[in-house]
């Protein structure tokens, strides 16, 4: 009987192993199958803490999205982009050349002042073939020398070769018109990539510790395994690196200077930059223009910041400087001493040698102003006017890194644009003039960023105090015949185009130097005070 019991016992095991092993064979043969009739939800966590992985076990960060800074400087970068097309240089003989054809579109024997006269240019190659694509550097002028008057013209490019120039005849008599080639498409587009090429500055910066110094690289970008001193703009993020001195603090750099020496042209391209090749008068031929004065002239609202500036702004008559959007009073000395008599008037004068020659002749119209020493060294040192009696205080400052110039300038207590704004209280009786360009051959998105920078802290004063007067100073000409790659005029109107996109909503005053020089026809980094009778009209 109890054999009987063990026998049925282990029968039944062996029957529920048989059993076992079937259902373990099917769940093998179609496991898929098998979890997915149960519907048991399948967590893998715990395996994750025994299995090695191939990759870095550090967590990924999602991709950063790009500021709002970062994307309008690419939009700006764009469209400049799409206004300098890449033209490739083959041979100088397929390049623009003086040779043209030019067509009065409205011909009159005498012409109204106030009258616009519009010429039609097609472009011509050295072989006089017609050029089928625009992108030159062109200035247009017209000049009277015996009533010393002077303007600009307009330029439209069509894209296609061909290109319109239009005059507004502002003054009675004759008309003399000029129109400069100064660079083809071909180098327009050669210097743009340069531009942008400018990986590296030749900065120096000067590290002294007692009667000890050295001298160390530095850069807005180094690419050195040396460890590196970081100067940091944490709200703009505007950055300067030195590297370090093994025996110098990081606080130990006193002055800096620069150099941009470093040629991104070919020797190819080099050859349309050359003196005879820059600013060649292309309509000779034109008769002078005749212009009778029947036309009256609409009555103008004062001078003021916040108006819009057209294209010509103004215009040179007598010498002088005659607005077309606003009425400017000509001040003279006795008029600008009374214009600041019994004001508590701060003026700044922000960022660069432009500006800084204003510093000194200011105290030759108004007398009482003199220089305040603050000890600085070297000629862009900050500088200060003091007239204690009749409150006014003038200062210039420059802009911090980068700033370049052969000259060995001070870093110590030296301020980005935008802090200084910032630390400016504003009032009725505060006026800042800011002005951007010089000393800054950069890739161009360096010079939209510190722009941009500009505009923001320029917003955050008009918040805090709206009475306080903001002149922008726009890019000046320059010199003709120098250093096409580092310092023509082309990356100066391209500054000049950049600025009036960016600071065209602020409600500033502007000086169009760029419009002004030209009908001056001064060609000149450091033109005559033309421009310090206008910020006087928008402070009067």
């Amino acid at each position: 009987m109890s054999s009987n019991m063990i026998f049925r016992k282990m029968l039944l095991m062996l029957m529920s192993f048989l059993v076992v092993a079937w259902i373990i064979f099917i769940i093998s043969q179609n496991s898929t199958k098998f979890w997915s009739d149960l519907k048991v939800p399948i967590s893998f966590h715990h395996w994750n803490t025994s299995m090695k992985s191939s990759y870095p076990k550090t967590p990924l960060s999602p991709l950063k999205s790009p500021t709002e800074t970062e994307l309008r400087i690419k939009g700006i970068m764009e469209k400049l982009n799409q206004l300098i097309p890449t033209r490739p240089f083959i041979h100088v003989n397929i390049t623009t050349s003086a040779a043209h054809r030019a067509t009065i579109l409205n011909p009159q024997d005498t012409y109204c002042t106030g009258d616009q006269l519009d010429i039609l240019v097609e472009m011509r190659d050295h072989v006089g073939h017609r050029k089928e694509y625009g992108g030159d550097f062109l200035r247009a002028r017209m000049s009277f020398s015996a009533l010393k008057a002077g303007d600009s013209g307009k330029l439209t490019d069509f894209h296609n070769g061909t290109y319109l120039v239009s005059f507004t005849l502002f003054w009675e008599g004759q008309v003399s018109l000029s129109l400069l080639l100064i660079h083809p498409s071909e180098g327009v587009s050669a210097l743009w990539r340069a531009r942008n090429s400018y990986d590296r500055i030749i900065f120096k910066g000067k590290f002294v510790n007692g009667t000890t110094y050295v001298f160390r690289e530095c850069g807005l970008t180094l690419n050195s395994n040396a460890e590196l001193c970081k100067y940091l703009d944490t709200q703009d993020q505007e950055a300067f690196y030195c590297v370090k001195s093994q025996h110098m603090p990081y606080e130990a750099l006193t002055h800096t200077t620069a150099r941009n020496d470093i040629s991104y042209l070919t020797v190819k391209e080099k050859s349309l930059f050359h003196r005879s090749s820059v600013g060649v008068e292309m309509i000779k031929h034109l008769k002078h223009i005749n212009v009778s004065g029947n036309k009256s002239e609409k009555i103008k609202k004062k001078c003021q910041v916040g108006m819009k500036i057209p294209i010509p702004s103004g215009y040179i008559l007598e010498g002088r400087w005659i607005t077309t959007f606003c009425n400017q009073i000509q001040l003279n000395t006795i008029k600008i001493n009374s214009c600041l008599k019994g004001k508590l008037l701060v003026i700044y004068l922000l960022r660069d040698s432009t500006l800084h020659q204003l510093i000194y002749y200011l105290p030759k119209v108004v007398k009482t102003l003199k220089f305040f020493d603050l000890h600085g060294t070297g000629v862009f040192k900050k500088h200060l006017l003091l007239d204690a009696e009749m409150h006014i205080q003038i200062q210039w400052e420059k802009h911090n890194h980068p700033f370049i110039t052969l000259q060995l300038y001070s870093v110590i207590d030296e301020n980005y644009i935008p802090q200084i704004i910032y630390w400016i209280s504003g009032d009725k009786n505060t006026a800042t003039v800011i002005t951007l360009g010089q000393h800054l051959t950069l890739p161009q998105n360096i010079f939209i960023h510190q722009a941009i920078n500009i505009q923001k802290a320029i917003e955050r004063l008009s918040l805090r105090n709206p009475a306080t007067k903001m002149t922008l100073k726009m890019e000046n000409i320059r010199e003709m015949h120098i250093d096409t790659e580092r310092f023509g005029d082309f990356h100066g109107y391209i500054q000049y185009l950049t600025m009036k996109d960016i600071f065209n909503v602020l409600n500033v005053g502007v000086i169009d130097a760029c419009d002004m020089t030209i009908a001056y026809g001064t060609n000149s980094i450091h033109p005559p005070r033309n421009h310090i009778n206008l910020f006087f009209n928008y402070i009067y």
